[in-house]
């Protein structure tokens, strides 16, 4: 059996346990809707009074909820490998010839594909509404957020299989997103903070992230921000994977 055979068998078992619950389609389809409907009109007006002005609105905050998106849908990821562990799923896949890394990679697969629905759909509201992007520029930033969406996603599998324990992962996560959330510039940007916060966020690479998904959604395919948060994704997305796989081969050793 190859890598791509086994990972894609544990694809699509992933998907029908997806699809055998309407209730998680549906959350994972509103997910979107809600961040951009509920959020938009209430910080429209704060986005046009930023220094400078923005000329669309919804071409700033629609980047920023794309990557948020990415990094916090994936980071929940893991929950649901706990409960297979707990089964024994985990074991019964362990003594079948599958490659111990077609395990992860069959499940990031499928936290891509759902990733990839929710930011089109994300991208059509917010185009609906008025947005104006690029098609080229759209499809940079939806490919730098699954890349960054496959790192949170290994990562949360990583962690999972390491604590096996809910009560652990939740806070370890909280703890991680709330200054993700706060120095990445997510939903304001952070040149409206002191200095200090500014340049605490420089060591921050979501930030650049998120500012590269943002002068792609502005057509600005050639700016430093740009290069930075594609490169910081390029390693994050690698780091993420090798912790993934690591702790795939050592619990399936």
């Amino acid at each position: 059996m190859t890598f791509f055979h086994d990972s894609m068998v544990v694809f699509r078992r992933q998907l029908r346990m997806n699809l055998r619950n309407p209730a998680w389609v549906l959350i994972g389809v509103m997910q979107p809707v809600l961040y951009l409907v509920l959020f938009g009109p209430l910080l429209k007006p704060l986005v046009a009074s930023f220094p400078g002005g923005a000329d669309n609105a919804y071409t700033f905050l629609v980047p920023g909820l794309l990557v948020q998106l990415g990094m916090f849908g994936a980071f929940f990821a893991g929950f649901g490998l706990i409960g297979e562990w707990r089964e024994g799923v985990i074991e019964a896949e362990r003594v079948t010839p599958a490659s111990r890394a077609a395990l992860l990679f069959g499940r990031l697969y499928r936290d891509l594909l759902q990733l990839l629905v929710q930011a089109l759909i994300l991208v059509g509201l917010g185009l609906a509404m008025g947005m104006r992007a690029p098609i080229g520029g759209v499809a940079v930033g939806i490919l730098l957020t699954l890349l960054i969406g496959g790192a949170c996603a290994a990562a949360s599998n990583a962690l999972a299989l390491t604590t096996k324990s809910e009560e652990v992962m939740a806070p370890v996560i909280n703890m991680v997103m709330m200054p993700v959330l706060l120095l990445s510039g997510i939903m304001l940007p952070m040149t409206l903070g002191p200095g200090w916060l500014s340049r605490m966020s420089d060591f921050m690479p979501f930030r650049w992230i998120v500012d590269a998904v943002r002068d792609s959604f502005t057509g600005e395919l050639a700016t430093s921000h740009l290069a930075w948060g594609t490169g910081w994704a390029v390693v994050l997305s690698a780091l993420g994977v090798w912790w993934g796989t690591a702790v795939f081969r050592r619990e399936n050793a």
